[in-house]
């Protein structure tokens, strides 16, 4: 409070000397049995003084100033032009955005127009994130912080883990990430660099959802159809067990993330368009309607889509094709990666 009040104090001194001469004189005026003359005399004996004091450290501050290092940045450049042969391409069109039987944020449902795009095939792996790494020298922002987000299974709670990054997911303690899986503990900042630099972008969350509709409105729940379970086999990397998550039953056999790909395509060639990891979105979270214009939404808040092998609330619900997730844009977890669009 006291650095406060002084900063207030310098400011107010800075810019309204006159007011403050003013103010000195109507003291003066309250006094009259003293000198008047003497008490303003040395009134403006100080602030004359306080005046060179104060252009002396402006002066100070200026050199002290030019001798501050360079902030280090690193640019991303676009390294080539996109390659779209891993790509699915979408002919854009008119579908409904929502479910009226979903999540209170995932209604009310509203018809959008999608542009055509393309959508990588699969999540973004572990070994291409090496290379974005190895080329660009980049650092992720759990890099930057020292930590990232881990849930322990036996103490049932979320930590931010020392050391766990897109290498060590677990941290260092545990091995290290798997070539074939998608990449985790990546931050929004981390996804946006890596679409960068591939020459691609992140998909907005409504092209998200346009793709696991295959690109039509249908009654599917899911992007690969109705059924999480179909002839006894999971279609997805998902949560099993009961509501508790620290009681995992892994009867999809894969209790963190599993291979890019090692369960069926939806219709459209899509791989994990639900469970294995979340999938940062481009956009700012807002409530439905979406509204381009509208700044309803906090602009360090993204969407995330598509749900994840870790345990959720909405348990089977947070792997259908409209259920909204969120979260800030520095946040890196060990159940999220991402996708890219074009």
């Amino acid at each position: 409070m006291i650095v406060r009040k002084l900063y207030f104090g310098i400011y107010l001194f800075e810019n309204k000397l006159p007011y403050m001469i003013q103010i000195s004189l109507s003291f003066i005026n309250l006094l009259p049995n003293l000198n008047r003359f003497h008490i303003f005399m040395k009134l403006r004996i100080i602030i004359f003084l306080l005046s060179i004091l104060l252009v002396s450290c402006k002066k100070d501050k200026k050199v002290k100033a030019q001798k501050k290092a360079p902030m280090e940045v690193v640019e991303i450049k676009k390294s080539k032009e996109a390659d779209t042969s891993n790509m699915i391409y979408f002919e854009g069109g008119i579908i409904n955005i929502g479910s009226e039987q979903g999540e209170l944020n995932e209604g009310p449902v509203f018809e959008m127009k999608i542009e055509s795009f393309y959508l990588d095939k699969n999540l973004v792996t572990v070994a291409e994130f090496r290379i974005f790494i190895v080329e660009t020298s980049h650092k992720t922002e759990a890099d930057k912080f020292g930590d990232s987000g881990v849930f322990s299974f036996d103490s049932g709670t979320w930590t931010l883990l020392p050391g766990a990054n897109w290498e060590y997911p677990l941290g260092k303690s545990k091995g290290k990430a798997i070539d074939n899986h998608p990449v985790t503990q990546v931050s929004w900042n981390d996804a946006m660099a890596y679409a960068k630099w591939v020459g691609k972008r992140l998909p907005a969350e409504f092209e998200w959802e346009y793709a696991a509709k295959n690109g039509k409105n249908n009654n599917d729940k899911y992007a690969w159809g109705k059924e999480l379970i179909i002839d006894g086999k999971y279609k997805a990397n998902v949560w099993q067990g009961e509501n508790d998550p620290t009681k995992p039953k892994v009867e999809d056999g894969y209790l963190l993330t599993s291979p890019v790909g090692v369960f069926s395509e939806t219709e459209s060639g899509l791989n994990d368009m639900g469970g294995n990891v979340w999938q940062w979105c481009s956009n700012v979270f807002q409530p439905y309607p979406f509204d381009a214009q509208s700044k309803a939404g906090q602009p360090n808040i993204k969407s995330t889509r598509g749900g994840s092998f870790m345990y959720d609330q909405a348990y089977e619900n947070s792997f259908t094709t409209t259920f909204r997730g969120k979260n800030t844009s520095d946040t890196s977890l060990f159940n999220t990666g991402f996708r890219c669009a074009k």
